[in-house]
């Protein structure tokens, strides 16, 4: 099986790692007495943050959203675009001051442990972009064999008698198709 074509490699800004080393050095440093903690948080931290950004990818494929993450526990989720529901962009104050966007992952029949976003990425770089391409990519592959006949009927000199018949008889099967589930319900 021939490697699926990479259309997007998501590059990460080098300010998540200024922002995962200060919002929780804040935060810690808000308590007077934790003021040493949150420095020595602060030392710590840049190591293993470096690291870990080594090993954080986001692709987006003609199929996927592929994401690799983890230092010690690696992870990695692929995502079949046809799944996704939603792609949420969320961006707090903090995140705001260091110009960083994140976006969740959501889909359909969604199971992650913690009970939030499927996929959780912050700091790619022209993050509204990315997101668009991956809706626009799954808007491709979700509208399939719909997306190539209204395709067609565009290209045909008959196309919009073709559209309007075709979407004449989708609609007739579903209007049958609701009348039998109500006499099934009405008995």
């Amino acid at each position: 099986m021939a490697e699926p074509q990479v259309l997007w490699q998501a590059e990460f800004d080098r300010k998540v790692k200024a922002y995962w080393i200060w919002q929780p050095t804040l935060i810690i440093a808000a308590f007077i007495v934790t003021i040493p903690i949150a420095a020595l948080y602060a030392a710590v931290a840049s190591h293993f943050i470096e690291r870990y950004l080594k090993n954080l990818r986001c692709t987006l494929t003609e199929r996927t959203l592929e994401i690799k993450k983890g230092m010690f526990n690696r992870k990695e989720s692929t995502v079949p675009l046809e799944k996704i529901t939603d792609l949420q962009l969320f961006q707090g104050p903090v995140m705001r001051y260091f110009g960083l966007h994140g976006f969740k992952v959501e889909t359909a029949g969604q199971s992650s442990p913690s009970g939030g976003a499927l996929v959780n990425m912050i700091g790619i770089v022209d993050t509204l972009g990315f997101r668009t391409a991956v809706l626009d990519q799954r808007d491709k592959l979700v509208g399939g064999p719909a997306h190539a006949v209204i395709q067609a009927a565009g290209e045909s000199d008959r196309g919009e008698r073709i559209a309007d018949s075709q979407t004449h008889e989708l609609l007739t099967e579903i209007r049958d198709a609701l009348v039998r589930i109500e006499k099934a319900l009405s008995k």
